[in-house]
């Protein structure tokens, strides 16, 4: 009896959608020659009611194209409060948001989900921040107004039109260690109905710093053959290097009576090497590791805004090829594929809403989303005893549906309430009803000071590797389930010269049925449902401006996070010791502040990070060297200057990553690079004449 309900409601709102497009609502006009006089006029602002009571940064366009050699998470290590667990450029960068997993974060582009359906996580160095425009994270129980799933929280990315009129030329170039080179081409197209945006991104690197071994020793002999001393060995990061290639074509179109529409289409073709482990023994030459992928995305939408209603529509598809080899030497000197993966994904994507105002104090919201996967995925493993050949894999399609309702109430410049509603099939199976609270009081108008408080039930569903990875894939594994509370003041001020914004947040998540990877006696590794989590913290984060003069500003953005994040599961054996410790690689401080100094055409940027110790046993080991990954503190620093002429705009800069040399791993085993430099060139001809 529960699908017929649910169809039910799905119809429901599908028919309210239709009566919202069906609406349109012309302003009032005045009759000819009527002449009104008000003797007073009282303007009040009001706070939009789409984002009552949400939690969510805005990242700052400064953030974004601070430096082409910047991903999306290098933008979020260093500007929010959100964790990177990170291999290094261009190696697999993972996001932990309010101390959860990977998949735990939902990530969109243009309103389409990026999670592989695989994996469920997102590989944020796979995506250039000169490719997104607008960066938004919804945290905790703010996540459901984006989509489901979103335990820690969600991440939006998305293009927009470009604002300038008729054509516009930017071309990035960089140079920097370990010979890396970045280009960067964007041409933009502005016309009065019609625009355009072409964007080429390439990076190509060795990615062969060097770095003092800790986990090795080279011993000192005297002349009796004993060992007198020894000293950490210079050993250079091996199998690193990488060649990325992205083009992204955009095409915004403004119809004169049926709304706006764009298309947006990504191209990416990406080959790495996975370096070696500083523990491996072995010669760059015995073993190779390679992770090569293709991927393109198109994404279409079409927006059309009434008086008092808004109607929208999405569709995209994905298609990945993602390839991953490993050759070993087995004893013969010439290198054998040991290990050949090859995953294909397919997924087509549909979504259709509309947000209906009634007056200035309701808002009605509801759409209907949906994905198809395809994915295929093989192993071919060779059996190096008898030469035999062994294929295993799966190839599985799986539909996931997601219905969504929201309203908001402001029944008072000061209150808003809003409460949520989703509900999620995957397969054959509902989650049950996913809804959100949210409410918000401004305490001061002059301050704009702001309490906030949201609470939200959550679920997330098994990835298809969970279910049926070949072997270890556990068909029986129940959805995730999880709680989030809220609870925050936000404050600003804006004058001719200052501006300042600060907001604090205190947060309390509890997430059941965790889905864990565990050995099995088997040998093989299988996932099960485990761990019941407490994770709990606070989130600070600060931004001020202020022009001293024409000539002189300043700038400063910074964040700070408490991040507790318990085991309070069951113990797997008698001698599990994980029961009541902080998950594994999750630090309990971090904190990160840009500054930046202007005066006329230069700037001057100083950024800093920091992380505390990181576990890496779930039983929080620290008698051991591989127990405890150290904290770091991380500087760097750049100068640009722009050059204006007639024909040309120039912007030169110089950088310094790592100022203090800082010694430091991100992740076990994983050696991250020194000091090290690099130097850009943007040019900007001059393509529209003056008038």
């Amino acid at each position: 009896m529960k699908i017929p309900v649910r169809l039910t409601i799905l119809f429901i709102l599908m028919v309210f959608c239709r009566e919202a497009t069906a609406r349109e609502i012309d302003p009032p006009q005045e009759p000819i020659g009527r002449h009104i006089t008000f003797e007073r006029v009282t303007v009040e602002a009001r706070r939009p009611l789409t984002g009552i009571g949400t939690q969510m940064t805005e990242l700052d366009t400064l953030a974004l194209r601070d430096n082409i050699t910047k991903s999306i998470a290098d933008v979020l290590s260093q500007n929010s409060s959100i964790f990177i667990k990170s291999y290094g450029r261009a190696t697999l960068s993972t996001a932990s948001f309010r101390g959860t997993a990977p998949s735990h974060t939902q990530v969109t582009w243009n309103d389409m989900k990026l999670n592989s359906p695989m994996l469920g996580m997102v590989d944020f160095s796979l995506i250039p921040s000169y490719f997104i425009d607008d960066v938004t994270l919804y945290h905790g129980a703010s996540s459901v107004g984006v989509t489901g799933g979103g335990l820690g929280g969600a991440i939006s990315l998305d293009t927009r039109p470009t604002r300038e009129e008729g054509p516009a030329l930017r071309y990035v170039q960089g140079i920097s260690s370990y010979s890396t080179y970045d280009q960067f081409l964007k041409f933009n197209y502005g016309g009065e109905r019609l625009k355009s945006t072409t964007r080429l991104f390439y990076a190509r690197s060795d990615n062969d710093f060097s770095y003092t071994n800790y986990r090795k020793k080279d011993f000192i002999y005297n002349d009796a053959g004993e060992i007198v001393d020894f000293v950490y060995p210079k050993e250079k990061n091996r199998n690193g290097s990488f060649k990325d290639l992205h083009l992204q074509q955009e095409l915004y179109y403004r119809t004169r009576q049926w709304g706006d529409l764009s298309l947006s289409g990504w191209y990416m073709d990406s080959r790495r090497g996975v370096p070696m482990l500083n523990v491996d023994y072995k010669d760059e030459s015995q073993s190779r590791n390679r992770q090569d992928e293709r991927t393109f995305r198109i994404a279409g939408s079409w927006d059309l805004v009434k008086l008092n209603h808004k109607v929208y529509g999405r569709a995209g598809y994905t298609y990945t090829d993602l390839r991953y080899r490993y050759l070993g030497d087995v004893g013969t000197g010439t290198l054998v594929e040991m290990i050949h993966s090859r995953s294909y994904v397919n997924t087509a994507y549909g979504k259709a809403g509309a947000d209906y105002y009634i007056g200035e104090k309701w808002l009605f919201s509801g759409n209907v989303g949906v994905h198809q996967h395809f994915v295929k995925s093989i192993d071919r493993a060779i059996v190096t005893q008898g030469g035999e050949q062994t294929t295993i894999g799966y190839d599985q399609s799986r539909v996931e549906l997601s219905a969504f309702a929201a309203v908001r109430y402001r029944p008072t410049p000061r209150l808003g309430l809003a409460a949520n509603i989703r509900e999620e099939l995957y397969g054959s199976d509902w989650t049950p009803v996913i809804p959100a609270l949210f409410a918000e009081y401004t305490v001061s108008h002059r301050g704009n000071v702001i309490l906030k408080t949201s609470v939200a039930r959550n679920y997330r569903y098994p990835t298809l590797n969970d279910l049926y990875f070949m072997p270890g894939g556990n068909p029986d594994l129940r959805p995730e389930k999880g709680i989030t509370y809220d609870a925050g003041v936000e404050a600003g001020y804006k004058g001719k010269r200052l501006e300042v914004t600060g907001e604090a947040t205190y947060y309390d998540s509890y997430i059941k049925d965790w889905i864990l990877w565990l050995p099995t006696f088997k040998g093989f590794w299988s996932p099960v449902n485990v761990k019941e989590v407490n994770s709990y913290g606070v989130e600070l984060k600060a931004k001020v401006r202020y022009g001293f003069s024409n000539d002189w500003w300043v700038y400063m953005d910074g964040n700070y996070t408490l991040s507790k994040a318990i085991n309070h599961g069951d113990p797997v054996n008698w001698a599990d010791n994980s029961i009541g410790k902080q998950l594994v690689y999750i630090p309990k401080y971090s904190n990160g502040v840009t500054g930046k100094i202007g005066w006329r055409n230069w700037i001057f940027t100083y950024k800093y990070l920091f992380y505390s110790e990181r576990f890496t046993t779930s039983s929080n080991e620290t008698h051991t060297k591989i127990g405890r990954i150290s904290p770091y503190h991380m500087s760097d620093i750049s100068l640009e200057r722009a050059i204006s002429t007639k024909i040309v705009g120039l912007n030169l800069k110089v950088a310094v990553n790592n100022l203090f040399g800082e010694e430091y791993e991100s992740v076990l085993s994983r050696p991250m690079a020194g000091r090290n430099y690099g130097f850009f060139i943007e040019i900007i001809p001059r393509l529209k004449k003056k008038k």
